[in-house]
């Protein structure tokens, strides 16, 4: 399907692969609502899709937080023709086991990965289901199906955000809802893996020293593309980088 005039909301776009992804959609003539909680880092990402010649809003803000989700479909409203969102921002916090992670680290990785997912379907699907319908994507993880020492928050993080995307996909088919599982991407989240402590740091620096990495402008090409060859066919599934 096009693209072109459709307001889409991105989460997580001020870098790595939500800023890729927010740069594709602009190129495939869509508007824009871009949420994370850099504002400068996010309003130049704004900038960058405007100068591709369609609307971009900035909304800076924790979109875990109830007043941020809602200002992010507020925005879609006004620009006008939502389609759908993008939960993209996620938290790693790396390297600890389990147990020595503090209570705010803890309490971060669900917040970005889980509470801001269900925030977003909270406010975003009344307005999708008036609308006749639309999209959510959830980029996903293979962590939320592989135990590994020093991402255990993430996993079960990602693990809960894969199942509130079956859930949502189960309740309500009027709106397409799928997980993207991107791949090995060479982001900031992989750095944080390489430098973390303990065994973890094996694993992602593997990702790298072995050539398994893709761009971020790879990965969010593919979602671009799954978002324009008939996404329902992905409804309550998870989509991969080599389905596109």
């Amino acid at each position: 399907m096009s693209l072109k005039q459709q307001t889409w909301i991105l989460t997580g776009a001020s870098r790595g692969i939500g800023r890729a992804v927010a740069l594709e959609l602009a190129h495939a003539g869509a508007n824009l609502v871009l949420g994370a909680r850099n504002p400068q880092a996010l309003e130049a990402v704004a900038q960058e899709c405007r100068a591709l010649g369609v609307q971009a809003k900035s909304v800076a803000g924790d979109a875990a937080l109830d007043q941020t989700a809602q200002f992010l479909v507020k925005a879609a409203k006004v620009i006008g023709n939502f389609a759908g969102f993008i939960h993209n921002a996620g938290v790693l916090h790396p390297g600890p086991t389990l147990w020595e992670l503090s209570e705010a680290q803890f309490d971060e990785v669900f917040g970005a990965n889980v509470k801001a997912a269900f925030q977003l379907a909270r406010y975003a699907y009344p307005n999708l289901i008036r609308r006749g319908g639309g999209v959510a994507v959830f980029v996903g993880s293979g962590a939320a199906k592989r135990n590994v020492a020093g991402w255990g928050a993430y996993g079960a993080a990602k693990a809960a955000e894969h199942y509130l995307a079956a859930q949502l996909a189960l309740e309500e088919p009027r709106i397409t809802c799928f997980v993207y599982s991107p791949g090995p991407v060479d982001t900031d989240m992989q750095r944080q893996g390489r430098e973390a402590p303990g065994p973890i740091a094996t694993m992602f620096q593997g990702f790298k020293e072995q050539g398994h990495l893709l761009s971020p402008e790879q990965s969010a090409r593919a979602l671009v593309r799954l978002l324009q060859t008939d996404p329902h066919r992905f409804h309550g599934k998870i989509a991969t980088y080599n389905d596109a």
